[in-house]
């Protein structure tokens, strides 16, 4: 029996670990942000369309070899937080899009490019 309940409650605990959110959205400003001191591993792709089959776009990662070489080559950068970020680069929270967050990444020249990000990885603060 205290076999049984402790491996239940082991499992909840990894799979609350597993899917703990790692970025917020300012209800404010609408502003994107994920902070560096994170205690566990994460990673986490904005893709070009809404579906996780698109290609991806910005990666969010706790991983150096993702972050240092932007392993899986997204256009918009590979950063362990939005802090890393290029100087006047910011991320706008658009709406919701199916299980997607619609977002847009605003360069420091005005540039705007959109991608979605799951909904899973944030939540509104």
């Amino acid at each position: 029996m205290n076999k049984t309940f402790l491996l239940i409650l082991f499992l909840l605990v990894a799979s609350g670990a597993i899917g703990q959110v790692i970025g917020h959205v300012d209800k404010r400003t609408k502003e994107f942000y994920i902070v560096c001191d994170q205690k566990m591993d994460y990673r986490v792709f904005g893709y070009q369309f809404a579906s996780d089959a698109a290609p991806k776009m910005i990666c969010f990662s706790s991983h150096a070899g993702d972050v240092a070489a932007n392993y899986n080559n997204c256009p918009l950068g590979s950063y362990y937080d939005t802090g890393k970020m290029n100087a006047n680069d910011k991320i706008v929270y658009l709406g919701v899009y199916g299980r997607f967050g619609k977002m847009s990444l605003i360069s420091g020249s005005g540039k705007k490019t959109i991608f979605y990000l799951p909904k899973s990885c944030f939540t509104m603060k």
